[in-house]
This record gives C-alpha cells, structure tokens and sequence, in this order.
C-alpha cells in the first residue's frame, strides 16, 4: 500500500513533531505521569491555540478546521510516538466525532467550539466494543418528564473521571441514543481504574437517575461508525509509537558495544531491527490506509480499521517487546523509556478489539466462516481400509 502523503500533510506533520519533541519529552511525560497529572495544561492550550489540533475534526461552521481523519492520522501519529499525556484521543477524536455523527446543530453548537478551542474535553462511554467484552455496559436511558435519566454503570471509560462533558450511549425503547451528561454531573459517579499504560487514565462511570440531554436520533449506526474509527485512531497511535520504537532499537544498536564491537552488527541484533522495520513500515501502511477510507470512502472504514488493528494490535506489540530485547538489561529497567512504549502498545492491543476480535469482523465482512477441522485416521487404519 502507499501510505507518501501530500505536502500540506507532511508539513503537519513535521510541525507536530517539533512541537512535540519541546513539550512532551521523555523528561515531560514523566513529570505528568509521576505527579498523578493528566496533562500539562499549558501544553493543551498551546497545542489548541497554536496549532488548532483539537479543532481538527470539528466544522469550520463550529469554530474548527474542518479537515479530514488524513490530517488527524498524522497528528495521532506523532501524539503515539511522543507519548503525550493528554485527552486528545478521547475529546478531539471520540467526542467530536460522535456529536458530528449524531448530527445534531444544537448541540454541536453548544459544545464543540469549546472542545476545538481546547476549553472544556469530552469523552465517550460506549455501550459495547470498547473493550470488547460482555456487559461492559449495564446503562439504560429513560425518559423522565420532558426529558431522559441514566442508570447503569460503563465498566471502562477513556478520561472518564476528568472529562467535563460525558457522552453516553444507551439503549432506549427504540434503538440506541447517544446522551450528553454536563460537567455538574449529578447523579454520577466515577472511579479511577488502575491501568497499565499510565499515560492513559480510564474510569468507571456509574449512573443514577442522572439527567442526560439527548443528541441527535437513534445513533446505532453513529456507534458501530465510531467504534470502527477508534480502532482506526488507535492503530495510528501504535503506528507513530512503533516508529519510535524502531528508531531508539537501532540507535542503541549503532552505540552500545560488545567485545570491542558494536552490537548491531551481530545477526540476531540485526534480525530484531529488521523485524522491527518491517512492522514499523506495515503498522504504518494499513493505518494510513484506513485514514484515507474514512475520509474517502466512509463505507469502507469498518473493513479497513478492522484490517489496520487486527494487525497492529499483535504486531506492534511484538516490536515494543523486541526493542526491550535489543537494550538487553538496560530495557527492563523502569528508568529506561522501552516499558512506556510496550505499556501503550499492549493498552492499545485491548482497546475497540484486539486481533482475534478485528479477523472475525474482516471474516464476517469477508463473508468467510469456519470450517470444523476434519478428523484423519491413523495412517495404518486408512490403509486397512483400503485394501493395502
């Protein structure tokens, strides 16, 4: 697949990445993490006002850029390969993408200029596939008067605990509904979860006879849209965070000496990096390649977020796991950066399904099913049986 991209793009790209590199070094993703934060709040509205990232999604009638999931692509690209801790996925990507599913003018209206200026966050509680697993949601909606409550509880939720703005979908009498729930909050509760990838806070939600404001109309389809480009979100993020991963494997390579030599010209170092170029560059492909269908050929994305994470769900995790190789000793080390990347690629592994999960929506799509493996006779027995 070509995954060259157009000029504008890869000035955004490149303008990210320098932005990044200042603010989110290693040195600043553990500040944050270690002070129990969830992002540098300067960082935010430098990232907002600066460069406009939050508002990338948004319509420009909303007070966004406007553009497409290419753009964004590139950016959850760099935000992967800086680890920065910040509710970029849940908020510029999730949530303005569900309110412009939904459709709904009033609503967007009130919320998503603050969200594209970098004012207030949001956040999304699916009803299933996030996680992938039975009853990670128990909410219902109901109707209470002139308007709707909530009640249930959302096993995990991205930033649930620090979102202003909880975005909520639910069953209803008729089909799914898609539930703004305001920053006072009442009749909410939240707990933090203990995650493995620091950078990346969850909570669960309970709700109780919490009022909610419907957005939009029966969002079944608006869900299964979205779920599919999160999994196409977080392949991008494992994609950049791979990059990465390749580039400190073989810098450490060229210097780190072994009996008078450097360690990257022994074979099995060498087979590590190269295995590790090659997810790199695939990870990098398919999520690309699922980028342009969202803005291209929306009909398609559920088959080609599902061809993206199936892979790097595995693949990229496998290479942060290999990079650890190549450092040796120093790699298992908490001081050494190579544990934050395998903790953002094996969080990533779970989230919107895991490869198991995204080969049997491609197979189902495919419209392939299983076929039980046959049993064979012992070798001898066929042949008594034949004659022989």
């Amino acid at each position: 697949m070509d995954h060259e991209l157009a000029p504008e793009v890869s000035e955004l790209r490149r303008t990210v990445r320098a932005f990044l590199e200042r603010k989110s070094s290693e040195a600043d993703v553990r500040r944050i993490v270690d002070g129990g934060l969830r992002r540098d709040d300067d960082v935010w509205r430098q990232m907002a006002g600066q460069l406009g990232l939050q508002g990338l999604l948004v319509p420009e009638s909303f007070g966004g850029q406007g553009t497409s999931f290419v753009e964004m692509e590139v950016v959850l690209e760099e935000l992967g390969r800086s680890l920065l801790p910040a509710p970029f996925l849940s908020s510029a990507v999730l949530a303005v993408s569900a309110l412009t599913a939904a459709g709904d003018d009033g609503v967007s209206a009130d919320l998503l200029p603050a969200l594209a200026e970098g004012r207030s966050t949001a956040t999304v509680a699916f009803s299933e596939g996030f996680v992938c697993r039975p009853g990670e949601s128990t909410v219902v909606a109901r109707r209470a008067g002139s308007g709707w409550v909530l009640d249930g509880r959302v096993d995990a939720v991205l930033d649930g605990a620090s979102a202003d703005t909880l975005l909520v979908v639910a069953p209803t009498e008729n089909g799914l509904g898609l539930f703004a729930v305001g920053p006072d909050r009442n009749g909410v509760t939240h707990t933090e979860l203990a995650v493995l990838d620091p950078t990346r806070p969850m909570a669960a939600i309970d709700f109780h006879a919490a009022g909610a404001r419907r957005v939009g109309g029966d969002f079944t389809d608006g869900q299964r849209w979205l779920l599919a480009l999160g999994a196409a979100a977080v392949s991008a993020e494992l994609a950049g965070a791979t990059q990465k991963v390749l580039e400190t494997a073989v810098e450490y390579a060229r210097l780190r000496e072994q009996f008078g030599k450097q360690i990257g010209s022994f074979q099995a170092v060498k087979h590590l990096c190269a295995d590790i170029f090659v997810t790199a560059e695939s990870a990098l492909s398919v999520a690309r390649h699922a980028a342009r269908t969202a803005a291209y050929d929306p009909s398609g994305l559920a088959e080609a977020a599902s061809l993206a994470k199936a892979y790097s769900s595995e693949a990229c995790a496998l290479a942060a796991e290999q990079n650890i190789q190549v450092h040796g000793g120093i790699g298992f080390t908490w001081e050494h950066p190579a544990h934050l990347y395998l903790r953002r690629a094996k969080s990533g592994e779970l989230l919107f399904g895991d490869s198991a999960h995204h080969r049997g929506v491609l197979a189902g799509l495919l419209g392939l099913t299983a076929v039980p493996a046959q049993r064979h006779a012992p070798r001898a027995l066929a042949h008594e049986e034949a004659g022989v």
